[in-house]
């Protein structure tokens, strides 16, 4: 009833295969390693909702935060998912939090999501603050907030559901 479509069918091989050798218990493994990603280009790093850690967290790359974390953390960017609380100082280039910080955040470019709840002070170069986002402290913005660790001057205080004005 059906016939089989000449169409689809694969052209004469251009060299015959060759021989696989027989895997055996005695083979060395190969030492050649190559990265899934190219370097420099690596993804983030994901601590788990399951995860706790008790100490600072360092690194030029990417963090992706969904358990607790009771220390400082300073990377290039932050992602604070919507399970995690972090205790202590977060510095990055990017700050984005979903969940919940206590303790100051310095970051280049901070956006507080509408599930976000940050009870600390926030030094930033640009920020975002979506309503329904809770805010407790005070913002203050500097041109190099990574650069500068010290308490800020002349901030402005912040005890609202949500920033600037919005309702929750």
């Amino acid at each position: 009833m059906f016939s089989k479509s000449r169409i689809n069918e694969p052209g004469p091989k251009a060299e015959a295969e060759k021989p696989k050798a027989p895997e055996t218990p005695m083979t060395k493994p190969s030492m050649d390693f190559t990265p899934s990603a190219p370097k420099g280009k690596a993804g983030a790093s994901v601590l788990s909702s399951d995860l706790t850690v008790v100490g600072n967290l360092r690194t030029t790359g990417d963090i992706q935060v969904e358990g607790t974390v009771e220390g400082d953390i300073r990377a290039h960017l932050l992602t604070v998912g919507e399970s995690a609380t972090i205790r202590g100082e977060i510095v990055a280039d990017d700050i984005v939090v979903n969940g919940r910080v206590i303790g100051r955040v310095r970051g280049l470019k901070v956006r507080l999501t509408s599930t976000a709840r940050v009870e600390g002070d926030i030094i930033h170069k640009t920020i975002a603050i979506e309503s329904g986002a809770h805010f407790e402290g005070s913002v203050q913005r500097q041109e190099d907030p990574l650069a500068n660790g010290r308490s800020p001057v002349g901030a402005v205080r912040l005890d609202t559901p949500a920033a600037a004005g919005d309702a929750e």
